[in-house]
């Protein structure tokens, strides 16, 4: 299957999106396969604005199929309150296909962030303190979390108790902060767990194509 690829070779700001914009009447789908919840896009269409974060800018072509690949990192939070957002503005998200193989930004990845940037004083950064770094380093450790976990709430605390028991010590020993819960975690991340099996679930029909 033939495919464009639109790869910016700056530090932003090079009008990804409004190039994805014009080049969705001409593909089938338009995949976002890294990245976090970072700067984002902002596409212009009429005068309408929109300001995507999360979501590919294809989600804002009719006969486009958006794709939420593997090597982006997801706030379940911050993907649902895009999606509602575009809802209540007319735009029709239920194309959307999320892979169950993308890792998902918890609460400890931005607490984390957010610490060790201090931490670091003038040294630091200028990570927005999103929690996308530390997100994909669990990716690299292989401790993170995926978007999959969340069709098995069993599997899911599992993997939070291995995680969180090197983030604590880190936490605690190393920023003294306290130590996050897993119920917390899970409390956070169950009320948006249902959306996103919903999306997900569209991903066999996508990769049987």
């Amino acid at each position: 299957m033939p495919a464009l690829v639109l790869l910016g070779a700056q530090w932003g700001d090079e009008g990804k999106g409004k190039a994805t914009d014009i080049l969705g009447d001409r593909v089938d789908y338009v995949v976002r396969y890294q990245g976090g919840n970072n700067a984002g896009h902002t596409v212009v269409i009429g005068d309408q604005k929109y300001a995507l974060h999360l979501l590919p800018s294809g989600i804002l072509s009719p006969n486009v199929i958006p794709v939420i690949g593997n090597g982006v990192v997801i706030d379940p939070g911050v993907l649902l309150e895009e999606i509602k957002g575009l809802t209540e503005r007319g735009i029709d998200c239920s194309k959307l296909v999320i892979s169950t193989n993308a890792h998902l930004i918890t609460p400890y990845h931005r607490t984390i962030d957010k610490v060790t940037e201090r931490f670091l004083g003038k040294s630091k950064i200028g990570t927005t303190g999103r929690g996308i770094g530390p997100a994909y380093a669990d990716k690299i450790n292989r401790i993170g979390i995926r978007v999959q976990d969340l069709f098995d709430p069993s599997i899911l605390r599992q993997k939070l108790e291995a995680a969180l028991r090197d983030k604590n010590q880190i936490l605690i020993k190393v920023f003294n902060r306290k130590n996050i819960e897993v119920d917390d975690v899970l409390s956070n991340n169950h009320d948006k767990a249902g959306t996103a099996i919903d999306y997900t679930c569209r991903k066999i029909k996508f990769t049987n194509r």
